[in-house]
């Protein structure tokens, strides 16, 4: 898989995390747009399309789980990867993350080179 062929949604509400894990994939190589809040993103997608998205799940406006489920509700959108990245790390969390549509879930604080292996991994099984 190239990752120059590969657009990434990068939705997490706190910049500085944001812009980590941007920095991250555009430098595995991937074309990444990214967004503050559930809204934006819900926005950026129905614009760009993207292969993949990361979403923080307590964004405002519209958090990352109703955006998975709106997501997996798009006829386009609903192939899209999905990989949950949250500091909620319960069983039931988890299981939620899961029942809404992610195809992987990564807790917070999180390991960039982790998040870049697992985003690789979902985009193979796409």
């Amino acid at each position: 898989m190239d990752p120059v062929d590969k657009l990434i949604l990068v939705a997490e509400d706190e910049e500085d995390i944001r812009e980590l894990i941007v920095g991250q994939l555009e430098g595995s190589g991937y074309t990444v747009v990214s967004a503050a809040d559930g809204q934006s993103a819900l926005r950026v997608a129905a614009q760009t399309y993207p292969d993949l998205a990361v979403l923080d799940i307590g964004m405002p406006r519209i958090d990352g789980l109703e955006l998975a489920k709106r997501f997996r509700e798009h006829r386009v959108m609903r192939k899209m990867g999905l990989i949950a990245l949250t500091a909620r790390g319960s069983e039931q969390d988890v299981i939620t993350g899961f029942e809404s549509g992610f195809d992987d879930y990564l807790q917070k604080p999180f390991r960039p080179r982790e998040l870049s292996a697992r985003v690789e991994a979902v985009l193979a099984r796409l």
